[in-house]
């Protein structure tokens, strides 16, 4: 047996180098902390209080900057041990998370955590150790152990008694280095887009919701960050319109005049096309995390330059947002009929339609009229009749898509490199585990 009360028999387990040597989960943490999950019941969210690392915050590898949940700090006092200093491997043991594992990052010191993550403050190498419980071996010892009578759960005894290969210190080093640099520039590649993505979001805002180059010549400045030529291109002035002031020659539209709702797109019954499910919808960024090619039977179809809303809860609530770059040229996808579509018309560019989706003003328009039973609700498409935008001339449209079309190429090619290193990491990784592949140096 490997350890105390271990659920595994070494013989049972793949043959390892003669140097290496099975160990179990539970001996390598440090046994003055121990592995432990974090609070049950968190109670209602609480501005003032504590960072709550929760299940989707996870994301296999690294973790979501994007820590919404606050616990009380009362509450957070009562339970220390679940109390984050930075370096612990974070393990998701419940639900459709289940089994995924990132390392809690130093910034996160002081944090908390929700029942449905495992906290494991490895003593050494939790690099290493991480990619151990990211090998489909381990995994299937997660599948077989978890219970799964309501939905998939890992006690923390299974979580203790998981096998790990261990070579010699120098070569989980060594292993954990080739595997971490590719996982150092999938998340890089992450950093830079949310970056990129940013800046386009930055300049949808300011130019058409708040008009900043406008209000800057009302008021006699220079309209900021913009060169002469494209601040030629704004008005100096206001006009009247139903959505209240907008820039002078503007025209304020509802979005089925500027940007066609659910368009119609042609694919026939049992064709074989690119498929989109709602769970691979990101939540933050643009691109798809994965596309399958699959019979379309019945669905939401797609094309190139289409924006795709969940309109459901509670995807919609948590941003299920993207836009459509990775179909060829004139091919048609499709996906969930959970999905509203937005396509720009002329002048505005494909880019608007995503940005726009991603705008704080529609998606709380959106959110406002939801319709349904408790934990159905959807958005009516009919929604966006009283939803009005302030549509640019042609030149300004023009430039907008100038200016944007390259930060979304980067944010294309960034991602498809990542899929391609994400494919190159999951293929080294077993290999490595195993001893097929050895990385002496």
């Amino acid at each position: 047996m490997a350890g105390e009360g271990a659920l595994f028999v070494v013989d049972d387990l793949p043959e390892i180098p003669n140097s290496w040597q099975w160990g179990r989960l539970g001996d390598l943490v440090d046994q003055s902390r121990g592995i432990c999950y974090g609070i049950v019941q968190p109670g209602d969210h609480d501005a003032n209080g504590v960072p709550m690392v929760n299940s989707q915050n996870v994301l296999d590898g690294s973790v979501s900057p994007h820590i919404e949940f606050r616990v009380s700090k009362e509450l957070h006092a009562r339970f220390k041990r679940s109390t984050i200093r930075g370096g612990e491997i974070l393990l998701t043991l419940v639900g459709a998370n289940f089994g995924r594992v990132a390392i809690a990052p130093p910034s996160f010191a002081g944090f908390n955590c929700a029942r449905p993550v495992g906290i494991i403050p490895v003593r050494e190498h939790p690099k290493f150790v991480m990619f151990c419980l990211q090998s489909p071996l381990t995994r299937q010892f997660m599948d077989n152990w978890a219970n799964t009578t309501a939905q998939p759960t890992l006690n923390l005894k299974e979580v203790a008694n998981l096998p790990i290969p261990l070579p010699p210190l120098a070569e989980q080093k060594a292993i954990a280095a080739v595997l971490g640099a590719l996982d150092d520039k999938i998340e890089l590649n992450r950093r830079m887009n949310a970056t990129l993505e940013a800046m386009a979001r930055a300049l949808f805002q300011s130019w058409f919701v708040d008009f900043d180059p406008v209000r800057a010549k009302l008021d006699g400045r220079k309209p900021e960050g913009l060169d002469k030529a494209t601040a030629a291109l704004f008005p100096g002035a206001f006009q009247d319109s139903i959505l209240g002031p907008i820039p002078q020659g503007w025209m304020a539209s509802r979005i089925p005049d500027a940007v066609e709702v659910n368009p119609r797109r042609t694919l026939k019954s049992g064709v074989v096309a690119p498929y989109l499910d709602m769970k691979n919808l990101p939540t933050q960024g643009h691109s798809a995390d994965e596309v399958v090619d699959r019979e379309f039977t019945s669905g939401t179809k797609f094309q190139n330059g289409d924006t795709l809303l969940a309109r459901i809860t509670p995807c919609l609530e948590n941003g299920k947002t993207g836009f459509v770059d990775f179909l060829d040229e004139g091919q048609v996808g499709w996906g969930s009929t959970e999905y509203i579509v937005l396509a720009p018309k002329p002048p505005l560019p494909s880019q608007f339609g995503y940005l726009l989706a991603r705008s704080d003003a529609l998606r709380v328009h959106a959110i406002q009229n939801m319709t349904g039973t408790s934990g159905r609700q959807r958005v009516p498409s009919e929604c966006f009749n009283t939803f009005y935008l302030a549509v640019p001339p042609l030149e300004i449209a023009r430039r907008f898509d100038e200016l944007t079309t390259p930060l979304m190429s980067k944010i294309k090619s960034n991602a498809q490199e990542s899929r391609t290193l994400a494919t190159l990491r999951d293929t080294l990784l077993p290999k490595l585990l195993s001893g097929e592949l050895r990385v002496r140096n």
